[in-house]
């Protein structure tokens, strides 16, 4: 059987692409950003449609990135591929202390927290909103700000929930050209943010929770869309009534 090829075979060929490719060569971590960011999002596609071979690709485009940011830093003399194993591998025995260190097992978070002046240290502030609010309520938990149970934090989106239809009573509506009302703006904000912490009190990630949200509205908009097609009805001019009675059609997989 042939031997897979191995991480220092890969570093290798990383550093030969630098000497002899130009494009790679002219590569800075500042022009790889994007790619970055679009590879890691290429692997969450991947991951969705459950096809190995195509999720085998794209970790091996994100390992590029690994590779790629590892060699610009040695050439510049910062640190290596090693060094960022060597940092791996020191972190992941640290989150393990009761199977590395003969410790007792403790919360990632509540570790962190210790080494933290504030729970937005080090926290992207361009990750998207709903895992930002995730991770926020996260580590506030590591240092004892949380609710016991679920119970308080659905309370706390029936709470919210009464504060934006308290300004519904009052007649809020968007402002001019769509300009939201702040107001309402502020309340809804509230609200989504309670609902990201009941979401993690039930052990469910709110992004994960909202993308096969998507997923099954646009599924079963696609049928209304393709019973209309059949009956020859126009969607844009059918009006609420038509369309709600092919949306029960299409949940009850008419």
């Amino acid at each position: 059987m042939q031997e897979k090829p191995g991480l220092e075979e890969t570093v290798e060929l990383m550093k030969d692409l630098r000497r002899r490719c130009e494009w790679d060569a002219a590569q800075t971590h500042e022009s790889l950003r994007p790619y970055l960011l679009e590879e890691a999002y290429e692997v969450d596609d991947a991951i969705r449609s459950g096809n190995d071979t195509l999720l085998r690709e794209e970790l091996g485009d994100l390992l590029l990135q690994v590779l790629f940011h590892s060699v610009v830093a040695e050439e510049r003399g910062a640190f290596d591929f090693g060094d960022v194993a060597k940092g791996f591998l020191q972190k992941m025995k640290a989150r393990h202390p009761h199977l590395y260190h003969g410790g007792e097992r403790q919360s990632w978070e509540g570790m962190k927290a210790k080494k933290r002046d504030s729970i937005v240290d080090g926290l992207p502030a361009d990750l998207p909103s709903l895992h930002r609010a995730f991770r926020l309520q996260d580590r506030a938990a590591g240092v004892g700000f949380d609710w016991p149970d679920a119970h308080g934090a659905a309370e706390k989106v029936d709470e919210e929930l009464a504060e934006v239809r308290e300004e519904l009573a009052r007649g809020a509506e968007p402002g001019p050209h769509g300009v939201p009302d702040e107001r309402v703006e502020e309340e809804l904000g509230d609200l989504l943010f309670a609902v990201v912490n009941l979401s993690r009190k039930l052990g469910v990630h709110p992004s994960l929770a909202l993308d096969k949200a998507n997923v099954k509205f646009a599924t079963r908009f696609q049928g209304i869309e393709r019973l209309a097609r059949e009956r020859g009805i126009d969607v844009r001019t059918a009006g609420l009534e038509v369309l709600d009675a092919l949306w029960e059609e299409v949940k009850e997989g008419r």
